[in-house]
């Protein structure tokens, strides 16, 4: 019913405790959004709302705990607060007009251009008398002047931020650079027990608006109905794109020269690098006696008696490649330390994350040495449909 998060600009409020971030987002939104209080430390956890921002379309602002936290709860804060930086399209780097800069604001916005992060240098307190050590360290920064008791300067942040759209890295869309205007593609789409009452899986629904907006046919049926409608087809479709869960059937009822992938397949392509999930894939078979594999969500679904991380996949895994090794299930990252256990990540669509988010896994993953695919990658090889369902990509 609106847009996913995954699929909003994620615009990030970083700076110390009590520069005004909460203030800022407030002010943003034109309502109370973020708790506000002269007590430092008064934001924890990140607070994230969805907003339209000009030419940027459908963001996602985030407040975050103030990056000078201290004590081991505050260092968790800090953490989490940095993360967001980190997978951020654009910062906003919040800091006091009224007081000298320090080096944890410094060593920030180090961060954010050695990140080569878009962002704004916003100088909140500017009805105080302002510090001129503060003033030259930010003039450096096209700085934006901010009164957020009064919104004076809200509008130029909207403004540049709009204007940063030229700046940030482009997600491409599901089939972008797949199809063509007027095309016809089939989607195969079962409704199995995961799938969400009276609605349709993100990626499916992603899909169907973007052949939608590129102005191609589209025929959607379940995978029971495939063959017959396909060997009643007028014409040859440019593309069939199915659920991964299905690739056996489907591959077997189409003709060996129809082009096929799956969504999973699509959202590797469009989430992360899939030179790195397709180099993943070709490693199962080297898979070492008693090697650990981790599977890997990122999102909260009810897990189903057969679901597919954590029943169908290792079930797969032992049948067809090694008995001997052991599963491991996770909905978070895990650290440097744990990561140095596995031998592959099995990772899921990614369709609820960023792409940002899915890169940084990615980087993370290959400086430990661990390889990585996804879903519809590992099920398209253990179903021998490998090779094809990647070749429309390629």
């Amino acid at each position: 019913m609106s847009t996913a998060l995954a699929e909003s600009k994620r615009v990030v409020i970083t700076g110390l405790r009590n520069a005004g971030k909460s203030s800022i987002m407030n002010n943003l939104f034109e309502r109370g959004v973020s708790i506000v209080s002269d007590t430092p430390g008064t934001t924890t956890d990140p607070v994230t709302r969805k907003i339209e921002l000009g030419n940027l379309g459908p963001c996602a602002v985030i407040d975050t705990a103030g990056l000078d936290e201290f004590g081991e709860l505050g260092l968790k804060r800090k953490e989490k607060s940095l993360q967001r930086v980190k997978t951020c399209d654009i910062a906003l780097f919040v800091t006091r007009a009224d007081i000298p800069s320090t080096k944890e604001e410094k060593s920030i916005l180090n961060q954010l251009v050695a990140l080569k992060k878009p962002f704004l240098f916003l100088l909140t307190c500017v009805d105080l008398d302002k510090n001129e050590d503060k003033l030259n360290w930010a003039s450096d920064y096209n700085p934006i002047e901010i009164n957020n008791i009064t919104s004076f300067g809200l509008k130029k942040v909207r403004d540049r931020l709009s204007s940063l759209k030229v700046a940030l890295n482009h997600e491409i869309t599901p089939v972008e650079g797949l199809v063509n205007e007027g095309d016809f593609v089939i989607l195969v789409t079962p409704i199995d027990l995961a799938a969400p009452k009276g609605r349709l899986i993100m990626p499916q629904v992603e899909t169907i608006r973007d052949l939608l907006d590129r102005d191609c046919a589209t025929l959607v049926v379940k995978e029971r109905e495939l063959k017959q409608f396909y060997d009643n087809l007028g014409i040859k479709p440019k593309l069939v794109i199915t659920d991964s869960q299905a690739f056996a059937q489907v591959a077997a009822d189409l003709p060996e020269d129809q082009p096929l992938t799956s969504f999973s397949i699509l959202f590797a392509r469009k989430k992360g690098d899939l030179d790195l999930f397709i180099e993943g894939v070709n490693v199962i078979k080297d898979t070492p006696k008693n090697a650990k594999i981790l599977v890997m969500e990122s999102c909260a679904h009810h897990r189903q008696a057969d679901d597919i991380g954590t029943v169908k996949i290792p079930r797969l895994f032992k049948q067809l490649v090694r008995e001997d090794v052991v599963f491991d299930f996770t909905r978070k990252m895990p650290t440097d330390q744990e990561l140095k256990e596995y031998y592959l990540v099995i990772h899921c669509g990614g369709c609820m994350i960023t792409s940002n988010v899915m890169l940084d896994r990615m980087s993370i993953f290959k400086r430990n040495n661990t390889y990585i695919t996804n879903y519809g990658l590992f099920l398209g090889w253990v179903n021998g449909v490998f090779p094809r369902a990647i070749e429309p990509l390629q």
